[in-house]
């Protein structure tokens, strides 16, 4: 697929057009990439300035309606259904400490953000991006992330997931390409393989082309017959993994339950609340003051007296 494939083909429908922007994969994208930069009270703000150029560059070549979704708290209500799952436990500090002021310039900057506490980051996108594709006025919806669990919320190529870095756009087909499965499959397919990312290993034996393969039949756990007999796809192993998820249902279905993003309550009621519109008066304090990025201050500025 060309980059910004779907973004072009429904470049001249007419309706609001969202971006909804992974704030936590950004601040650790920016983290590592970026050089480090302490203002004059010695505060680490590298990632944040990258963060912040990153969403004007965005704004920059048009987008109008944009959230950015953050983990305030690594920790969510998943570590209680299962304790292996992601924590902050390792994490270096200086990056940890950039959450907060984070949120706080975005909000500066006029842009709406989702600090998340016991919800996550993936879960406000997937809210975000129900309500804009529930709405016949929003003509795409675009999730700014790599990160493959928000695949469960692409459509057609109405919501999009869109990788930044690569300049890459998948659409539903492109799921599929990638995947193996359908969309809606994406939580049972991650069950299966796992998600390290994320902190739980799927069952043993299951591979990404085997899950792929069954689950391009059956849809969803739930369906896939107990008895490796019963099964309507040829697969290598078939009755070791079909007793290793006959014996381990219930663990399977708990990842399941780990993978599938919330969409209640909802982050927004309407998209217009997303509309950027510029930056409040005292963010060029926070850029000269703390930030020493009084450019991006200005940058704003531009891009609001140009709307």
């Amino acid at each position: 697929m060309e980059p910004y494939a779907s973004i072009a083909v429904l470049s001249d429908t007419p309706g609001a057009r969202l971006f909804l922007v992974d704030g936590t994969y950004e601040l650790f994208r920016h983290f590592f990439a970026v050089p480090a930069h302490r203002n004059s009270a010695g505060q680490e703000v590298g990632a944040v300035r990258g963060v912040l150029t990153s969403v004007a560059s965005l704004i920059e070549q048009g987008a109008d309606h944009v959230g950015v979704a953050t983990d305030h708290v690594i920790e969510s209500f998943r570590n209680e259904l299962w304790p292996g799952y992601k924590t902050s436990a390792g994490m270096d500090p200086v990056l940890l400490g950039q959450f907060g002021l984070l949120e706080d310039a975005l909000a500066s900057m006029g842009v709406m953000v989702w600090p998340m506490v016991d919800l996550e980051a993936d879960d406000a996108l997937a809210s975000a991006a129900a309500t804009g594709a529930a709405d016949p006025d929003v003509r795409q919806v675009v999730i700014c992330t790599p990160d493959k669990d928000l695949g469960q919320c692409v459509v057609g190529a109405r919501v999009v997931q869109m990788d930044r870095r690569k300049r890459q756009v998948i659409d539903e087909d492109g799921v599929r390409a990638k995947f193996g499965v359908a969309p809606a499959s994406i939580p049972d397919w991650l069950a299966l393989v796992g998600d390290s990312a994320d902190g739980f290993p799927g069952l043993p034996g299951w591979g990404a082309k085997t899950a792929a393969a069954v689950l391009a039949r059956y849809g969803h756990l739930e369906a896939i017959p107990n008895a490796a007999g019963k099964w309507e796809v040829p697969v290598r192993g078939a009755p070791t993994l079909a007793a290793t998820l006959a014996d381990q249902r219930p663990l399977a279905g708990l990842f399941k339950d780990l993978a599938t993003l919330r969409r209640d309550p909802p982050v927004i009621s309407g998209y217009s609340e997303l509309r950027w519109t510029g930056p409040s008066p005292g963010f060029a304090d926070l850029c000269e003051r703390v930030l020493d990025a009084p450019g991006l201050a200005a940058k704003a500025e531009q891009l609001a007296a140009g709307r």
